[in-house]
């Protein structure tokens, strides 16, 4: 038989036992309290972060609307004197955004539904189909990743040229509808469907198709929705390509147009050119925040899993 401590007993049973508090709950125990100097280490880190990305964007955003004396003035005005859309018009005016904006939308509404689509049938093939050499074609186009995008463009302008598309809506989307990383991503959550559930589908004469549409894509709908949205930011910020294959004012697309701004303009009336980046700035910017839940949940559920 073992003998026991009477005192270390009764020590470690009041220890162990939550503790009363004047409104009659127990308390519990809390765990070890972070050092005062790591907290203040850790909140200047966080806001030093939050002032890298926020002091820009608000200085776009109050360019845009200030007179042209308080961009120019010295010391830096950080809070305009007044409000005034001139700088807006004149920007709105000095270039046609109204045909920038449409074709920003058309390549990159156009561009986004293709590329996710083309995503969702490799991802499905590379989960669920088998097929010889499927290791090495995965292998192969996940390695695509590690090289620039740039190393294409002669290739794909050659094509396009050969084909009659440079400055076309077809010459500035198909040859970026190929997309490994949102083939990876969707890849990695349609991993973690059961795969019982698609084999009772094809017990009940369910085929491929039938199962990616009716199981596969509900079940992957929060990372395909912020493979979407990935995709789109990406789309309507592409500025390289659309340069290149496109020749007139009348094709180009947003990021372009700011350019064209700025070359009409010069770099005197930074009011204008400010003007000009909020409208190119601003839709993924309210997309963003709109869908930023969905888009953090969904990497998170696909890096779960």
């Amino acid at each position: 038989m073992s003998a026991t401590v009477p005192g270390r007993a009764a020590t470690l049973t009041a220890e162990s036992t939550p503790q009363p508090s004047a409104t009659g709950r127990s308390r519990r125990p809390r765990g070890p309290r972070r050092a005062l100097w790591k907290t203040i280490l850790l909140t200047a880190g966080v806001l030093a972060t939050i002032a890298v990305f926020l002091v820009p964007l608000y200085w776009l955003f109050s360019s845009a609307f200030k007179p042209r004396q308080d961009i120019y003035s010295w010391p830096l005005r950080w809070f305009p004197s007044e409000l005034t859309l001139d700088n807006v018009v004149e920007a709105w005016t000095s270039a046609p955004f109204d045909r920038f904006f449409m074709n920003s939308i058309i390549t990159t509404g156009v561009g986004t539904v293709l590329e996710v689509t083309l995503a969702i049938l490799c991802a499905y093939a590379f989960v669920f189909v088998e097929f010889r050499f499927k290791n090495i074609l995965f292998g192969l186009i996940i390695a695509s990743l590690m090289l620039p995008g740039h190393v294409t463009l002669i290739v794909n302008y050659i094509t396009v040229a050969n084909l009659g598309w440079l400055n076309t809506y077809q010459g500035m989307i198909l040859p970026g509808i190929a997309s490994a990383f949102a083939m990876f991503l969707l890849y990695q959550s349609m991993r973690g469907i059961d795969r019982d559930i698609l084999q009772a589908a094809e017990i009940d004469g369910a085929g491929h198709l039938r199962r990616m549409v009716t199981i596969v894509i509900p079940l992957s709908a929060p990372m395909i929705l912020t493979c979407t949205l990935i995709v789109m930011v990406g789309k309507w910020n592409e500025y390289v390509w659309p340069l290149i294959v496109t020749s007139t004012t009348d094709m180009r697309t947003l990021p372009i147009g700011l350019l064209f701004l700025r070359s009409q303009e010069g770099y005197s009336n930074w009011g204008a050119i400010m003007a000009g980046a909020l409208f190119v700035s601003l839709p993924m910017l309210i997309l963003f925040f709109l869908a930023q839940k969905r888009i953090i949940g969904g990497l998170t559920a696909g890096a779960l899993k």
